[in-house]
């Protein structure tokens, strides 16, 4: 195994012979994949391409399964060093939990929170995530800073609330200058993507919930927003604004084919078709409503409806298999076992929704999703030769199923192998938890966070009093 790392790692071209391959929907056998300057340049049968190219030394992997990289298409990734603090808590955390969390945060901070984000992403075969917006002031570079040096590819949002919701709320003209000077700032950045968000409908006005979309949509970038999440918010909508908030969105011209929508959870019938006749994008959250939600995001319906959609953790879980595995079991027990529907998606639309469908839900569906020519090469090596894959009769199935991070052996973006089993093979992880745990305590201790329940040891004292 050390060879073959060292073979991976290798600079220049990669001629990679997979015993699997993942590609054009289907688990196949007998392919070769040439990746050149970071990219898929060729992809045949494997005797064909090999001989093609017979100054090149083909890298064998007859147990391994090469697959496009896991896309997270909604995420936070300056919540890390909270991210244990709000099991059991009642919805909308972020008031009392991530505002003042990332309004705390310094710049290092910032910095080693996402650092830590970036490698937990990695580790569960997360090769892009999409960020929906630091409220920490400034400190956008860090952030962008932390995920590169990782080499996970990241859509970073910048949150242009006009209405409260972040650390600093700055004037109109404030807002809009900053926000092109990051749609403008990342052109050129083979990893960061930029991104324009407002936290919730509610934080934004009417004039800049439609402005930021529409210079959003003008730059090819996604604007994210949370969108119909938690009763209490859809509730807040109809007393304020008349409407719920995806009903308001659409009043105000706010949707549209580069709009990516969190959650969607409270989904009425009439905002689904909203959704559908806007193009508009959805992040499924499956995790997400199991921990922390109200309700379950109708992602069968919605593909039914041809409603676009991929996968997101809402920064719970950073394991692509068991974030479809829960994709698929929330739409088996919130809809599937009422209707006697048993195949729920069969398997495959859960892989797409976390993979090539998850890139069209982000915007990035002409560089990253797929393992096909011209695309950026962003795939993992998955070990087949273990217990869970024998024997082994419908692998897209059983990676859903039976999928876990630690099966996955190399993690690469660009071409590049970023993980090998787990831990980053040019940079010292070590390093960074350790001065994460010296000195997260602090930042949590002076971040002003009100949790509403104990830990689990001292909630299992107070039932017993």
């Amino acid at each position: 195994m050390t060879d073959l790392r060292a073979c991976l790692a290798a600079q220049g071209d990669l001629l990679l012979v997979p015993g699997q391959l993942y590609t054009d929907g289907a688990c196949q056998s007998g392919k070769a994949v040439l990746i050149r300057k970071g990219k898929y340049h060729e992809i045949d049968d494997a005797p064909a391409l090999v001989a093609r190219h017979p100054d090149l030394s083909p890298v064998d992997l007859p147990d391994h399964l090469l697959m496009p990289g896991f896309i997270d298409t909604h995420t936070h990734l300056t919540q890390s060093f909270g991210k244990s603090l709000v099991f059991g808590e009642p919805s909308e955390i972020f008031r009392r939990i991530w505002v003042p969390l990332e309004s705390s945060l310094s710049e290092r901070m910032v910095y080693l929170s996402t650092k830590l984000s970036a490698l937990e992403c990695l580790r569960g075969g997360f090769t892009t995530a999409v960020d929906a917006g630091t409220r920490s002031e400034g400190c956008i570079d860090a952030l962008a800073q932390a995920a590169r040096e990782t080499g996970l590819r990241s859509v970073i949002g910048l949150i242009c609330n006009d209405l409260g919701g972040a650390a600093h709320v700055p004037d109109r003209a404030d807002i809009l200058k900053r926000a092109q000077r990051h749609l403008d700032g990342w052109q050129d950045d083979p990893l960061i993507h930029p991104s324009l968000a407002i936290s919730i409908p509610e934080v934004g006005t009417d004039e800049m919930l439609r402005e930021v979309s529409q210079m959003a949509g003008q730059a090819g970038a996604v604007f994210q927003t949370h969108v119909n999440e938690h009763l209490v918010a859809v509730e807040r909508s109809l007393v304020d604004r008349g409407m719920r908030p995806l009903e308001h969105l659409a009043h105000i011209n706010a949707l549209g084919p580069h709009v990516l929508i969190a959650h969607s959870t409270l989904i009425t019938p009439t905002e689904l078709n909203l959704l559908r006749d806007s193009g508009t994008a959805v992040a499924y959250n499956p995790v997400a409503s199991v921990w922390k939600g109200n309700a379950i995001a109708p992602a069968l319906q919605m593909e039914a409806l041809g409603i676009r959609f991929g996968l997101g953790t809402d920064g719970t879980r950073a394991d692509g298999f068991r974030l479809m595995d829960a994709a698929e079991s929330l739409q088996r027990a919130g809809f599937g076992l009422a209707s006697g529907d048993s195949s729920c998606g069969g398997g495959w639309l859960w892989l797409e929704a976390a993979t090539s469908r998850a890139a069209d839900s982000a915007g990035l569906s002409k560089i990253t999703g797929a393992v096909e020519v011209g695309l950026e090469a962003d795939f993992l090596l998955v070990n087949l030769d273990r217990p869970e894959f024998t024997p082994s009769y419908d692998l897209i199935w059983e990676l859903v199923r039976y999928g876990n991070r630690d099966q996955i052996d190399a993690v690469f973006t660009q071409g590049r192998l970023r993980l090998w089993q787990g831990w980053p093979v040019d940079w010292d992880a070590r390093a960074l938890l350790s001065e994460i745990r010296a000195h997260a305590g602090k930042a949590i201790e002076g971040s002003g966070i009100q949790r509403i329940h104990p830990v689990a040891a001292e909630h299992k004292k107070a039932r017993r009093s």
